[in-house]
């Protein structure tokens, strides 16, 4: 392949939202169904400890680049956060609660339906929805602010959901050691890591691109490992081709739905065409990056976390391939007007 065909497509692939990251997810997934010993809990290697350490950096991280005072200048512009979050966290949850009924009693029928309501409890993406929100012409502080916020209440927000609707049943040992976990994995890193920022902020600042690589590469350690385990215990036995590519369209639907919902909810509170366009992108998106480390957290001893993430990754594919050709178009309208 000649350095200009090469040069052609990784423009295409750029232009489409596809980057090395979506390709390292088809890459675990790939690696995991053809050695599913080598990642599952049979495995020799100490897989756990190394994810549980993963998670803990991820949140550390994610607590070094808060900025206390750029979190409280944001919070003036309260109707456009309630709106992305009152969509993010509860709007998500009661659609998924509303087609409930949809799904038969099957254990592959609930347990499809109980990776979509996971899916739906999460928080907004950080990185992608500032992107798109400064490629389509938003308010791209608000973008910022709201895209960190969600990353906040999510910590509570989606072990809150999980813990009313999904664990039903838990008992109080076991919801003790969920709690100790979060504790241990997201709270006390994120705080670390905000007490930290007056000092390593403008570090973590500098060397972003490499923080967010190395979240990725955690990302993919996670994802592998959890379709490792689910390979190994054949929870994907019962899903089919066409399963999946069922899947795939509904979860494309439920992005143009909310997309379009927020739409008509921004229009109808009259926000500015900028905050408009921030909360149809940080308000439709949902985090790749906390579904696999909350699941990782809520679900330890479920071998089926592979299948628990597998819409999750579809969404998180066709939200940045669908988002990408809708901030293209807002931002050829806003050239034209």
């Amino acid at each position: 392949m000649s350095a200009s065909t090469s040069g052609r497509l990784r423009g295409l692939l750029s232009r489409l939202g596809i980057d090395w990251f979506l390709l390292g997810l088809l890459g675990a997934v790939a690696l995991a169904y053809a050695f599913p010993e080598l990642g599952s809990k049979a495995s020799p290697l100490p897989w756990h400890r190394m994810t549980s350490a993963g998670i803990s950096l991820i949140f550390f991280f994610y607590g070094l680049r808060l900025s206390p005072e750029k979190l409280r200048a944001g919070m003036r512009n309260w109707r456009l956060h309630v709106l992305i979050q009152a969509t993010t966290f509860l709007v998500f949850p009661l659609l998924a609660l509303a087609v409930h009924p949809l799904f038969g009693t099957s254990e592959t029928s609930q347990l499809l339906w109980q990776s979509i309501f996971f899916l739906c409890t999460l928080p907004s993406t950080v990185s992608t929805s500032v992107v798109m929100v400064s490629m389509a012409g938003g308010n791209i502080p608000a973008a910022i602010f709201n895209a960190t916020l969600s990353g906040l209440l999510g910590i509570v927000a989606t072990p809150l959901w999980t813990g009313l609707v999904l664990h039903t049943a838990t008992g109080n040992a076991a919801l003790s050691s969920l709690a100790l976990d979060l504790l241990v994995q997201v709270v006390l890193p994120v705080l670390a890591g905000v007490v930290l920022h007056r000092w390593l902020g403008a570090f973590a600042e500098r060397h972003r691109l490499r923080l967010r690589t190395s979240d990725q590469v955690i990302i993919l350690l996670l994802v592998f490992t959890s379709f490792s385990e689910s390979f190994a215990q054949g929870i994907f036995h019962s899903y089919g081709l066409l399963d999946v590519l069922w899947l795939a369209a509904g979860m494309l639907g439920l992005f143009l739905l909310v997309f379009g919902g927020i739409g008509l909810l921004s229009r109808a509170l009259h926000l500015p065409r900028p905050d408009q366009l921030t909360a149809l992108f940080c308000g439709s998106k949902k985090s790749l990056v906390h579904g696999s480390v909350m699941a990782a957290i809520l679900f330890p001893n479920m071998a089926a976390t592979g299948a628990l993430l597998l819409p999750l990754m579809l969404y998180h594919a066709l939200q940045i391939l669908a988002a990408s050709v809708l901030a293209q178009r807002a931002a050829r309208q806003e050239s034209v007007t």
